[in-house]
């Protein structure tokens, strides 16, 4: 029988000031949970703001500074992870992705942590069924090609890492979020980036692709239903509604009242374009990219998932992709993202 979270239990989260973390800790304290905060040390933690929660800078990379993070702790959520396109230092993603996973996980089992929920990515999925119209699911194996870049290569090892303690016994259950949208995206991650583009007239068309769109509020609650109802090993995806880049375009557009990008470009155009920024921003510069070239691959790539799993077997739920839009919008646009002179275009119109 799975546990239940219960008033006052102690529930440790890494990653808790990031984007999805923030948003489970939220989650957490309104059911009353005691959360302990793991952050890295020294990065930004304004997300934490207002929280009534316990901060520890923990590096998770070193098993000596978890010894004694899960001390009469019931559950721990892992989302710590080392997430982006261009890297000065490659190894950094296996550092955290990969032995901080091992670490994490392994401190809680061994301290008697009743469940872990890993917080892993739908990346590691197999996407070549989705040319054909069908969308992913857990059971889709990867094709290696089509991992690029350091992030989804450290991740895909990580997961496998998290199956395999899992088998030997330790109490995890994985989580595979699809693209979030909604506040709280502070840094912002490449799915906030594209909707914070849109706001600044960054966005002159789109190329034919698609992705799934998913509240960061509906992610945190399927966090939940996963420690509660998810079984022993056993990884669920989940995500919103799947669109192509056009008809996400359009959903802002309606409800930002902003032009809508109505160009469409060939599915080459984002590969040239990070071809080119890569070469001379990253390898001449030696800056990062404009268009990061794993960036462009994905831009090229569809990207939708089927979250038949969760939502049979946990009782997940997620609200129309449009108001996570909005939602995503509105918070860039209050919190000082967006220029002023798009700022004054701006014609709100909530989702029904």
């Amino acid at each position: 029988m799975s546990p239940q979270l219960q008033r006052g239990d102690r529930v440790v989260v890494t990653g808790a000031a990031g984007f999805i973390g923030s948003a489970v800790t939220r989650a957490l304290l309104r059911r009353g949970a005691q959360v302990v905060a793991l952050v890295e040390p020294g990065a930004p933690t304004s997300n934490l703001d207002e929280l009534d929660v316990e901060r520890r800078e923990v590096d998770i990379t070193s098993s000596e500074q978890l010894r004694d993070v899960f001390r009469d702790a019931r559950f721990c959520f892992h989302l710590a992870a080392k997430f982006g396109f261009w890297p000065r230092d490659p190894s950094t993603f296996y550092a955290v992705n990969v032995q901080g996973s091992r670490n994490v996980v392994a401190a809680a089992t061994r301290d008697g942590v009743e469940r872990t929920v890993y917080t892993s990515t739908v990346a590691t999925l197999g996407l070549w069924q989705t040319k054909s119209g069908r969308a992913s699911t857990e059971d889709d194996v990867c094709d290696l090609t089509h991992l690029f870049g350091n992030y989804k290569q450290s991740k895909y090892v990580a997961e496998h890492e998290v199956l395999r303690l899992a088998a030997q016994g330790a109490p995890v259950v994985l989580v595979l979020p699809t693209m979030p949208q909604g506040p709280f995206d502070y840094r912002p991650t490449p799915s906030g980036k594209v909707v914070l583009d849109y706001l600044n007239g960054r966005i002159p068309g789109f190329v034919t692709t698609a992705m799934n769109v998913a509240h960061v509020d509906d992610l945190a609650e399927g966090h939940l239903r996963a420690l509660e109802q998810g079984s022993q090993g056993v990884s669920y995806i989940c995500g919103g509604d799947n669109m192509s880049m056009e008809r996400m375009l359009q959903i802002l557009a309606t409800v930002t009242g902003l032009p809508q990008a109505s160009r469409h470009f060939p599915s080459v155009f984002p590969l040239i374009a990070g071809g080119a920024s890569q070469f001379i921003e990253g390898t001449l510069l030696g800056r990062e990219p404009r268009v990061p070239l794993e960036a462009a691959h994905m831009a090229s790539t569809t990207m939708t998932f089927d979250d038949t799993r969760a939502r049979q077997d946990l009782g997940y739920t997620s609200r129309p992709a449009d108001h996570a839009l909005y939602d995503s919008a509105r918070w860039f646009a209050e919190n000082g993202y967006v220029s002023a002179q798009r700022i004054a275009k701006l014609r709100w119109n909530p989702p029904g």
